[in-house]
Protein backbone atom coordinates (compact mmCIF):
# COMPACT_ATOMS: atom_id res chain seq x y z
CA UNK A 1 0.00 0.00 0.00
CA UNK A 2 3.01 2.29 0.24
CA UNK A 3 3.66 5.01 2.77
CA UNK A 4 0.68 6.45 4.68
CA UNK A 5 -0.90 9.45 3.01
CA UNK A 6 -0.26 12.72 4.83
CA UNK A 7 -3.21 15.03 5.36
CA UNK A 8 -3.83 18.61 6.32
CA UNK A 9 -7.16 19.91 7.64
CA UNK A 10 -8.35 23.49 7.17
CA UNK A 11 -11.00 24.17 9.80
CA UNK A 12 -11.10 23.62 13.54
CA UNK A 13 -14.79 22.97 14.20
CA UNK A 14 -16.99 19.88 14.33
CA UNK A 15 -16.29 18.80 10.76
CA UNK A 16 -12.54 19.11 11.25
CA UNK A 17 -12.79 16.58 14.06
CA UNK A 18 -14.88 14.22 11.92
CA UNK A 19 -12.27 14.42 9.14
CA UNK A 20 -9.42 13.82 11.60
CA UNK A 21 -11.03 10.60 12.87
CA UNK A 22 -11.58 9.46 9.28
CA UNK A 23 -7.98 10.20 8.27
CA UNK A 24 -6.68 7.90 10.99
CA UNK A 25 -9.24 5.20 10.25
CA UNK A 26 -8.03 5.21 6.64
CA UNK A 27 -4.44 4.71 7.77
CA UNK A 28 -3.38 8.28 7.05
CA UNK A 29 -1.39 10.67 9.20
CA UNK A 30 -2.47 14.17 10.18
CA UNK A 31 0.45 16.45 9.36
CA UNK A 32 -1.08 19.86 10.06
CA UNK A 33 -4.18 21.84 10.98
CA UNK A 34 -5.01 25.43 10.06
CA UNK A 35 -7.75 27.76 11.26
CA UNK A 36 -8.77 31.40 11.29
CA UNK A 37 -6.06 32.21 13.81
CA UNK A 38 -2.70 30.75 14.76
CA UNK A 39 -3.88 30.24 18.33
CA UNK A 40 -6.95 28.37 17.16
CA UNK A 41 -4.84 26.15 14.93
CA UNK A 42 -2.50 25.36 17.82
CA UNK A 43 -5.41 24.37 20.06
CA UNK A 44 -6.93 22.22 17.31
CA UNK A 45 -3.61 20.52 16.59
CA UNK A 46 -3.39 19.46 20.22
CA UNK A 47 -6.98 18.19 20.32
CA UNK A 48 -6.87 16.42 16.96
CA UNK A 49 -3.36 15.03 17.38
CA UNK A 50 -1.84 16.82 14.40
CA UNK A 51 1.93 16.94 14.14
CA UNK A 52 1.92 20.68 13.39
CA UNK A 53 -0.26 23.77 13.33
CA UNK A 54 -0.01 25.89 10.19
CA UNK A 55 0.16 29.68 10.29
CA UNK A 56 -2.61 29.94 7.67
CA UNK A 57 -4.66 27.79 5.31
CA UNK A 58 -2.41 28.87 2.46
CA UNK A 59 0.66 27.80 4.43
CA UNK A 60 -0.93 24.40 5.08
CA UNK A 61 -1.66 23.86 1.40
CA UNK A 62 1.94 24.69 0.49
CA UNK A 63 3.49 22.26 2.99
CA UNK A 64 5.62 19.46 1.54
CA UNK A 65 4.28 16.99 4.13
CA UNK A 66 0.63 17.34 3.02
CA UNK A 67 -0.61 15.03 0.24
CA UNK A 68 -4.36 15.51 0.79
CA UNK A 69 -5.98 18.82 1.74
CA UNK A 70 -9.27 18.58 3.68
CA UNK A 71 -11.25 21.84 3.47
CA UNK A 72 -13.67 22.23 6.40
CA UNK A 73 -13.77 26.03 6.65
CA UNK A 74 -16.79 28.33 6.09
CA UNK A 75 -18.44 27.92 2.70
CA UNK A 76 -17.30 31.22 1.17
CA UNK A 77 -13.65 30.13 1.49
CA UNK A 78 -13.97 26.76 -0.21
CA UNK A 79 -13.33 27.86 -3.79
CA UNK A 80 -10.13 29.78 -3.07
CA UNK A 81 -8.59 27.02 -0.98
CA UNK A 82 -9.62 24.25 -3.37
CA UNK A 83 -8.21 26.13 -6.35
CA UNK A 84 -4.89 26.69 -4.58
CA UNK A 85 -4.68 23.04 -3.51
CA UNK A 86 -5.39 21.75 -7.00
CA UNK A 87 -2.80 24.12 -8.47
CA UNK A 88 -0.29 22.76 -5.93
CA UNK A 89 -0.92 19.22 -7.16
CA UNK A 90 -2.66 18.06 -4.00
CA UNK A 91 -5.62 15.73 -3.68
CA UNK A 92 -8.60 17.60 -2.23
CA UNK A 93 -11.55 16.76 -0.01
CA UNK A 94 -13.77 19.85 0.08
CA UNK A 95 -16.84 20.07 2.28
CA UNK A 96 -20.03 21.02 0.51
CA UNK A 97 -20.97 23.32 -0.93
CA UNK A 98 -18.03 23.07 -3.29
CA UNK A 99 -18.56 26.78 -3.96
CA UNK A 100 -21.20 29.41 -3.21
CA UNK A 101 -21.67 30.16 -6.91
CA UNK A 102 -22.17 27.94 -9.93
CA UNK A 103 -19.46 29.84 -11.78
CA UNK A 104 -16.84 28.96 -9.16
CA UNK A 105 -18.04 25.35 -9.03
CA UNK A 106 -17.73 25.05 -12.82
CA UNK A 107 -14.18 26.38 -12.65
CA UNK A 108 -13.19 23.98 -9.87
CA UNK A 109 -14.68 20.92 -11.58
CA UNK A 110 -12.87 21.83 -14.79
CA UNK A 111 -9.61 22.45 -12.92
CA UNK A 112 -9.80 19.08 -11.18
CA UNK A 113 -10.44 17.36 -14.51
CA UNK A 114 -7.61 19.23 -16.20
CA UNK A 115 -5.12 18.32 -13.46
CA UNK A 116 -6.52 14.76 -13.29
CA UNK A 117 -6.69 15.28 -9.54
CA UNK A 118 -8.55 13.25 -6.95
CA UNK A 119 -11.02 15.91 -5.85
CA UNK A 120 -14.01 14.84 -3.78
CA UNK A 121 -16.99 16.28 -1.91
CA UNK A 122 -18.21 14.42 1.22
CA UNK A 123 -21.64 13.22 0.16
CA UNK A 124 -21.13 10.61 2.85
CA UNK A 125 -24.68 9.25 3.05
CA UNK A 126 -23.76 7.24 -0.03
CA UNK A 127 -21.55 5.14 2.21
CA UNK A 128 -24.14 3.54 4.47
CA UNK A 129 -24.39 -0.20 3.74
CA UNK A 130 -28.20 0.05 3.53
CA UNK A 131 -27.93 2.81 0.92
CA UNK A 132 -25.54 0.76 -1.22
CA UNK A 133 -27.94 -2.18 -0.89
CA UNK A 134 -30.85 -0.01 -2.07
CA UNK A 135 -28.83 1.22 -5.04
CA UNK A 136 -27.94 -2.31 -6.09
CA UNK A 137 -31.53 -3.52 -5.74
CA UNK A 138 -32.72 -0.64 -7.94
CA UNK A 139 -30.03 -1.33 -10.52
CA UNK A 140 -30.89 -5.03 -10.86
CA UNK A 141 -34.59 -4.22 -11.22
CA UNK A 142 -35.99 -5.50 -7.93
CA UNK A 143 -38.14 -2.39 -7.43
CA UNK A 144 -39.50 -2.33 -10.97
CA UNK A 145 -39.94 1.09 -12.57
CA UNK A 146 -39.35 3.87 -10.06
CA UNK A 147 -42.09 6.43 -10.50
CA UNK A 148 -42.35 8.33 -7.17
CA UNK A 149 -39.29 9.60 -5.29
CA UNK A 150 -39.93 11.41 -2.03
CA UNK A 151 -38.52 12.17 1.38
CA UNK A 152 -37.18 14.78 3.73
CA UNK A 153 -34.12 15.98 5.59
CA UNK A 154 -35.01 17.49 8.96
CA UNK A 155 -32.82 18.93 11.72
CA UNK A 156 -33.47 21.04 14.82
CA UNK A 157 -30.12 22.62 15.61
CA UNK A 158 -31.48 26.09 14.70
CA UNK A 159 -34.88 25.58 16.32
CA UNK A 160 -34.40 28.51 18.72
CA UNK A 161 -34.17 32.17 17.65
CA UNK A 162 -31.47 32.48 20.33
CA UNK A 163 -29.24 30.19 18.25
CA UNK A 164 -27.20 31.34 15.29
CA UNK A 165 -24.15 30.25 13.32
CA UNK A 166 -21.93 31.54 10.54
CA UNK A 167 -24.05 29.52 8.09
CA UNK A 168 -26.95 31.93 8.70
CA UNK A 169 -24.85 34.77 7.20
CA UNK A 170 -25.10 34.63 3.38
CA UNK A 171 -21.70 36.30 3.00
CA UNK A 172 -20.10 33.29 4.70
CA UNK A 173 -22.55 30.46 4.11
CA UNK A 174 -24.00 31.36 0.72
CA UNK A 175 -27.39 32.52 -0.53
CA UNK A 176 -29.11 29.23 0.38
CA UNK A 177 -28.78 27.73 3.85
CA UNK A 178 -31.19 24.85 4.54
CA UNK A 179 -31.18 23.50 1.00
CA UNK A 180 -27.55 24.39 0.28
CA UNK A 181 -26.44 22.78 3.53
CA UNK A 182 -28.56 19.62 3.75
CA UNK A 183 -31.03 19.54 0.85
CA UNK A 184 -28.17 18.87 -1.56
CA UNK A 185 -27.33 15.74 0.45
CA UNK A 186 -30.84 14.37 -0.14
CA UNK A 187 -30.78 15.18 -3.84
CA UNK A 188 -27.34 13.64 -4.28
CA UNK A 189 -28.53 10.49 -2.55
CA UNK A 190 -31.69 10.30 -4.66
CA UNK A 191 -29.80 10.65 -7.92
CA UNK A 192 -27.06 8.25 -6.75
CA UNK A 193 -29.43 5.48 -5.63
CA UNK A 194 -31.96 5.72 -8.45
CA UNK A 195 -29.75 6.70 -11.37
CA UNK A 196 -32.34 9.34 -12.28
CA UNK A 197 -31.63 13.04 -12.71
CA UNK A 198 -33.78 16.01 -11.75
CA UNK A 199 -34.70 17.84 -14.96
CA UNK A 200 -36.86 20.59 -13.50
CA UNK A 201 -38.19 21.72 -10.14
CA UNK A 202 -40.38 24.20 -8.35
CA UNK A 203 -39.49 25.37 -4.85
CA UNK A 204 -40.82 27.40 -1.97
CA UNK A 205 -38.60 28.53 0.89
CA UNK A 206 -39.60 29.85 4.30
CA UNK A 207 -38.30 31.12 7.63
CA UNK A 208 -39.37 30.13 11.11
CA UNK A 209 -37.82 33.30 12.56
CA UNK A 210 -37.43 36.72 11.03
CA UNK A 211 -34.54 37.52 13.38
CA UNK A 212 -31.88 35.61 15.31
CA UNK A 213 -29.84 36.67 18.30
CA UNK A 214 -26.13 36.83 17.55
CA UNK A 215 -23.06 38.33 19.17
CA UNK A 216 -24.12 41.80 18.08
CA UNK A 217 -27.76 41.47 19.15
CA UNK A 218 -30.78 40.58 17.05
CA UNK A 219 -30.25 40.55 13.29
CA UNK A 220 -32.59 39.87 10.36
CA UNK A 221 -32.47 36.38 8.86
CA UNK A 222 -32.05 36.44 5.07
CA UNK A 223 -31.46 32.73 4.38
CA UNK A 224 -34.14 30.03 4.50
CA UNK A 225 -34.89 27.84 7.50
CA UNK A 226 -36.74 25.37 5.29
CA UNK A 227 -37.64 24.49 1.71
CA UNK A 228 -40.29 22.43 -0.06
CA UNK A 229 -39.42 21.15 -3.52
CA UNK A 230 -41.34 19.33 -6.24
CA UNK A 231 -39.34 17.84 -9.11
CA UNK A 232 -39.44 15.72 -12.25
CA UNK A 233 -36.73 13.40 -13.53
CA UNK A 234 -35.29 12.37 -16.87
CA UNK A 235 -36.91 8.92 -16.54
CA UNK A 236 -40.44 10.19 -16.02
CA UNK A 237 -40.61 10.02 -12.23
CA UNK A 238 -41.98 12.77 -10.03
CA UNK A 239 -40.91 13.55 -6.50
CA UNK A 240 -40.71 15.86 -3.56
CA UNK A 241 -38.41 16.70 -0.68
CA UNK A 242 -38.95 18.82 2.43
CA UNK A 243 -35.89 20.31 4.10
CA UNK A 244 -35.75 22.02 7.50
CA UNK A 245 -33.21 23.05 10.12
CA UNK A 246 -35.97 24.14 12.53
CA UNK A 247 -37.96 20.94 13.21
CA UNK A 248 -37.90 20.27 16.98
CA UNK A 249 -36.91 16.73 17.84
CA UNK A 250 -35.43 15.84 14.47
CA UNK A 251 -31.68 15.75 15.00
CA UNK A 252 -30.47 14.58 11.62
CA UNK A 253 -33.33 12.74 9.94
CA UNK A 254 -32.54 12.17 6.31
CA UNK A 255 -35.34 9.90 5.07
CA UNK A 256 -36.33 8.68 1.64
CA UNK A 257 -38.87 6.40 0.00
CA UNK A 258 -38.20 5.43 -3.61
CA UNK A 259 -41.37 3.80 -4.85
CA UNK A 260 -41.38 1.38 -7.77
CA UNK A 261 -44.01 -0.67 -9.50
CA UNK A 262 -42.78 -3.83 -7.73
CA UNK A 263 -41.32 -2.58 -4.45
CA UNK A 264 -40.61 0.51 -2.38
CA UNK A 265 -37.26 1.14 -0.71
CA UNK A 266 -36.98 3.35 2.37
CA UNK A 267 -34.05 4.49 4.53
CA UNK A 268 -33.84 6.64 7.68
CA UNK A 269 -30.42 8.02 8.62
CA UNK A 270 -31.39 8.17 12.29
CA UNK A 271 -31.98 4.39 12.14
CA UNK A 272 -29.23 3.45 9.71
CA UNK A 273 -28.98 -0.25 10.49
CA UNK A 274 -32.03 -1.24 8.41
CA UNK A 275 -33.36 -0.91 4.88
CA UNK A 276 -37.15 -1.12 4.57
CA UNK A 277 -38.33 -3.05 1.52
CA UNK A 278 -42.06 -2.84 0.91
CA UNK A 279 -44.08 -5.16 -1.30
CA UNK A 280 -47.83 -5.73 -1.61
CA UNK A 281 -47.58 -9.17 0.02
CA UNK A 282 -45.25 -8.21 2.86
CA UNK A 283 -42.78 -5.62 4.06
CA UNK A 284 -39.31 -6.45 5.32
CA UNK A 285 -36.75 -4.62 7.41
CA UNK A 286 -33.41 -5.84 6.13
CA UNK A 287 -30.67 -5.63 8.76
CA UNK A 288 -27.60 -3.84 7.44
CA UNK A 289 -24.96 -6.40 8.32
CA UNK A 290 -22.33 -8.19 6.31
CA UNK A 291 -24.17 -11.45 7.06
CA UNK A 292 -27.65 -10.23 6.04
CA UNK A 293 -27.34 -7.92 3.04
CA UNK A 294 -28.00 -9.55 -0.32
CA UNK A 295 -25.70 -7.57 -2.61
CA UNK A 296 -21.94 -7.35 -2.84
CA UNK A 297 -22.07 -3.54 -2.87
CA UNK A 298 -23.99 -3.47 0.40
CA UNK A 299 -21.74 -6.00 2.09
CA UNK A 300 -18.60 -4.11 1.06
CA UNK A 301 -19.49 -1.23 3.40
CA UNK A 302 -20.88 -3.37 6.20
CA UNK A 303 -17.96 -3.71 8.59
CA UNK A 304 -19.92 -5.50 11.33
CA UNK A 305 -22.50 -8.28 11.69
CA UNK A 306 -26.20 -7.41 11.81
CA UNK A 307 -27.30 -5.89 15.10
CA UNK A 308 -24.14 -3.81 15.45
CA UNK A 309 -25.21 -0.46 13.95
CA UNK A 310 -22.82 1.65 11.91
CA UNK A 311 -23.37 5.38 12.02
CA UNK A 312 -22.36 8.72 10.54
CA UNK A 313 -18.68 8.55 11.52
CA UNK A 314 -18.42 5.03 10.09
CA UNK A 315 -19.80 6.27 6.78
CA UNK A 316 -17.42 9.20 6.81
CA UNK A 317 -14.54 6.83 7.51
CA UNK A 318 -15.58 4.70 4.54
CA UNK A 319 -15.76 7.77 2.32
CA UNK A 320 -12.25 8.95 3.24
CA UNK A 321 -10.90 5.42 2.85
CA UNK A 322 -12.26 5.36 -0.71
CA UNK A 323 -10.73 8.79 -1.42
CA UNK A 324 -7.36 7.53 -0.26
CA UNK A 325 -7.74 4.38 -2.36
CA UNK A 326 -8.36 6.64 -5.37
CA UNK A 327 -5.24 8.66 -4.55
CA UNK A 328 -3.26 5.39 -4.54
CA UNK A 329 -4.51 4.64 -8.05
CA UNK A 330 -7.60 2.55 -7.44
CA UNK A 331 -11.07 3.72 -8.43
CA UNK A 332 -13.80 2.76 -5.92
CA UNK A 333 -17.32 2.76 -7.29
CA UNK A 334 -19.53 5.70 -6.41
CA UNK A 335 -16.90 8.13 -5.10
CA UNK A 336 -18.44 11.65 -5.15
CA UNK A 337 -16.26 14.07 -7.10
CA UNK A 338 -16.15 17.80 -7.82
CA UNK A 339 -18.56 17.06 -10.69
CA UNK A 340 -21.10 16.04 -8.04
CA UNK A 341 -20.27 19.22 -6.13
CA UNK A 342 -21.02 21.19 -9.30
CA UNK A 343 -24.32 19.33 -9.66
CA UNK A 344 -25.26 20.38 -6.12
CA UNK A 345 -24.44 24.00 -6.91
CA UNK A 346 -26.63 23.86 -10.03
CA UNK A 347 -29.57 22.46 -8.08
CA UNK A 348 -29.11 25.10 -5.38
CA UNK A 349 -29.14 27.85 -7.99
CA UNK A 350 -32.37 26.41 -9.44
CA UNK A 351 -33.97 26.34 -5.98
CA UNK A 352 -33.07 29.99 -5.38
CA UNK A 353 -34.37 31.03 -8.80
CA UNK A 354 -37.67 29.17 -8.41
CA UNK A 355 -38.27 30.49 -4.89
CA UNK A 356 -37.55 34.06 -5.94
CA UNK A 357 -39.60 34.30 -9.12
CA UNK A 358 -42.02 31.40 -8.77
CA UNK A 359 -42.68 28.61 -11.23
CA UNK A 360 -40.72 25.69 -12.62
CA UNK A 361 -37.01 25.97 -13.36
CA UNK A 362 -35.03 23.61 -15.59
CA UNK A 363 -31.79 22.12 -14.26
CA UNK A 364 -28.65 21.54 -16.37
CA UNK A 365 -28.19 18.02 -17.69
CA UNK A 366 -24.82 18.19 -19.44
CA UNK A 367 -22.91 16.70 -16.54
CA UNK A 368 -24.04 13.26 -15.37
CA UNK A 369 -21.69 11.70 -12.78
CA UNK A 370 -24.52 10.01 -10.87
CA UNK A 371 -25.88 8.16 -13.88
CA UNK A 372 -22.44 7.11 -15.10
CA UNK A 373 -21.63 5.74 -11.66
CA UNK A 374 -24.97 3.94 -11.47
CA UNK A 375 -24.31 1.97 -14.64
CA UNK A 376 -21.04 0.57 -13.32
CA UNK A 377 -22.54 -1.52 -10.49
Amino acid sequence: MGAPLRSGIIGTGFMGEVHAHAVRAAGGTLSAVAGRTTAGAERAAAVLGAAHSAASPEALIDRDDVDVVHICSPNATHAQYAERALAAGKAVVCEKPLATSVEDAVQLAALAQRHESIASVPFVYRFYPAVREARSLVCRGDAGRLWLLHGSYLQDWLASPQTTNWRVDPTRGGASRAFGDIGVHWCDLMEFVTGQRITRLVASTSQAFAERLGDGGSAPVTTEDGASVLFETDQGATGSVVVSQVTPGRKNRLWFSFDGTDASLSFDQEQPDTLWVGRTAASTRVAAGRDTLATEAGRRYARLPAGHPQGYQDSFNAFVADVYEAVRGNAPDGLPTFADGLRAAQLTQAIIASAQRGGWVATPMQDEPARRAHTTI
